[in-house]
């Protein structure tokens, strides 16, 4: 143990107050685990977490985990902002997040059943978005779940997704194959009784793993913590062994027995089957309304100023919990909060939008889908017409043009074949035989008087 403390001070005096990729200024170390250290560091007045991994370690799992954070980023995981190395670490460069509930818990010793409810609520939430996603986290423990900060403050977080892996096939949906005797990830202490029998993890095991985390807030412990071991091996077994005989009703003991049917639930999940989420938020939301409470994001920790803040927003916008009508799949959203202000960051505005908020946007979609469909069919109709009318117009053209041409060709027949026409042509005929006739007259006058003049000259000739 010396010789961690020992080698921890001195990371720590390499890290402290070191500026890595030429602008982030470690300030203050914020965690430690298997696999890395946390510090807070500043970068143009703005506060940011980086993980750091040796470089020599042979874990090379920030790598993964960095992958893995940039694809689900959404609601309820802090953003990746980059990634890369620096000098003998590899670094994660990521959103700020507030304490984990590690921290919290280790303050308060145990939460109160509000408290908890909130919590399991949007555990339920992020869980269900990661799944979706087609990974499982393989890793739930309180040190993973961290609270936001300023206007994120009431939100919950997931980290830690170094052991975090696909479950199924992204293409496909279809999932891994079932494998035995493999070796246990994650933490012993929260792992599914499957975990720790040597099964592959899948989405009833992070399911599994909640509620123990959950069941650890309300109880301040559980009952296969602490127990002792000559190797991990032997201690896994033994926990395994007291998991199997501490049955759901006596791990809940004391509490609503929506805890024990959470429990009882998802340990009798199979590999592949699909959890029933909204089943398990219905458990949260039936412990509200026993206790006559809402959901307005005060939590036990929260400060006099965040309660203040919190009630009047709740005031405000009348949050409420919509309860589902039948026992039909619903939307998680609906078992949100009726309004949910926008925050900070652009990829959480809408993050807990309600149902009926989800169907105003999806219903001004298809209505401006419809009218663009409609402008764009009008406009198509419009062509058309135009087309049409081009057409008709040089058909009516070219049709008055021909009936022009014919008719004037029908006036000229019926003016050539009309009476007058034909008798002034006949006389102009008769007139033009005539003048024929008596040019060929003078003709043949003038050849006899030729003739007759010739004769004439003759004959005094002679």
């Amino acid at each position: 143990m010396e010789n961690d403390s020992s080698s921890s001070k001195s990371s720590v005096d390499e890290i402290i107050n070191k500026v890595f990729f030429k602008k982030y200024h470690c300030i203050k170390k914020l965690g430690e685990g298997s696999f890395g250290r946390i510090y807070e560091a500043v970068y143009n007045s703005e506060h940011f977490a980086l993980k750091f991994e040796d470089i020599n370690s042979n874990s090379n799992l920030l790598s993964s985990e960095a992958s893995i954070m940039n694809y689900l980023k959404g609601p309820n995981i802090p953003l990746v902002r980059s990634y890369g190395t620096s000098g003998n670490y590899n670094i994660l460069i990521m959103q700020l997040m507030g304490k984990s509930l590690e921290d919290l818990i280790n303050i308060k010793k145990t939460f109160p059943l509000k408290t908890v409810s909130l919590i399991g609520y949007q555990m339920i939430n992020v869980l269900e978005y990661i799944h979706n996603k087609h990974i499982v986290h393989r890793d739930l423990k309180p040190d993973n779940f961290v609270v936001g900060l300023n206007d994120l403050a009431k939100y919950l977080y997931l980290l830690d997704f170094g052991l975090a892996k696909k479950y199924r096939s992204s293409v496909t949906l279809k999932q891994y194959p079932l494998i035995n005797k493999k070796k246990l990830t994650g933490t012993a202490r929260y792992a599914s009784i499957n975990a720790l029998r040597g099964f592959e993890q899948s989405r009833r095991d992070d399911l599994e793993s909640a509620g123990y985390v959950l069941m650890y807030f309300l109880r301040g412990s559980l009952p296969w913590q602490g127990i002792p071991g000559k190797t991990k091996d032997e201690r896994y077994k033994k926990i395994l062994q007291k998991k199997n005989d501490t049955t759901a009703e006596e791990l809940c003991e004391g509490f609503p027995e929506e805890f024990q049917k959470y429990i009882e639930y998802t340990r009798s999940m199979e590999y592949e089957e699909e959890p029933d989420y909204d089943r398990l938020r219905d458990f949260f939301v039936n412990v509200l309304d026993k206790e006559n409470e809402v959901f307005d994001y005060i939590y036990v920790w929260s400060t006099p100023e965040e309660i203040r803040q919190r009630k009047k927003e709740y005031s405000e916008e009348k949050h409420h919990i919509k309860r589902r009508k039948n026992t039909s799949k619903t939307n998680s959203v609906s078992y949100l909060p009726t309004k949910i202000e926008s925050t900070s960051n652009k990829n959480y505005n809408n993050f807990n939008a309600n149902n009926e908020e989800k169907i105003k946007r999806k219903e001004k979609r298809n209505t401006t889908h419809a009218n663009l469909n409609n402008k764009y069919l009008d406009e198509e109709e419009k062509v058309e017409n135009r087309n049409n009318e081009k057409k008709i117009t040089t058909n009516f053209k070219f049709a008055t043009k021909e009936n022009s041409v014919a008719g004037v060709a029908g006036k000229n027949n019926q003016i050539l074949n009309s009476p007058a026409v034909s008798s002034r042509k006949n006389s102009r005929m008769r007139t033009h035989n005539i003048k024929r006739k008596s040019s060929k007259f003078d003709n043949d006058e003038l050849k006899k008087e030729n003739e007759e003049v010739c004769c004439t000259e003759a004959c005094i000739v002679v």
